[in-house]
């Protein structure tokens, strides 16, 4: 096209001796579902964040109790004295379900 660099032969040449290497050792082309990624939810991370998940693993089961009392989100926060955004982030970790708007 005009005004876009030449593609280097090298790096062509350079794919086609991969692909050829991938086939070549009896490997296939995998058929992967639209919307599959293959990421896994599991706590990865540094220990720090590990550490900072336990200490909200901590606070979850009294925030459960809040939830089924039929208190919101808001209601919640306050009444455990943190903040709205940390109280959905333990909700959205432990599958907690406040009633009302998120």
């Amino acid at each position: 096209m005009i005004g876009q660099p030449m593609p280097d032969p090298r790096d062509s040449l350079i794919a086609n001796q991969q692909l050829d290497r991938y086939f070549g050792a009896g490997k296939q082309v995998q058929e992967i579902d639209p919307g599959v990624t293959g990421v896994k939810d599991l706590i990865f991370g540094t220990s720090h964040s590990n550490k900072l998940r336990i200490e909200r693993n901590k606070q979850a089961p009294r925030l459960r109790e809040l939830a089924e009392a039929g208190h919101t989100v808001i209601e919640a926060a306050k009444a455990m004295g943190m903040e709205t955004k940390r109280a959905r982030l333990i909700a959205r970790e432990n599958d907690i379900k406040f009633p009302g708007p998120p």
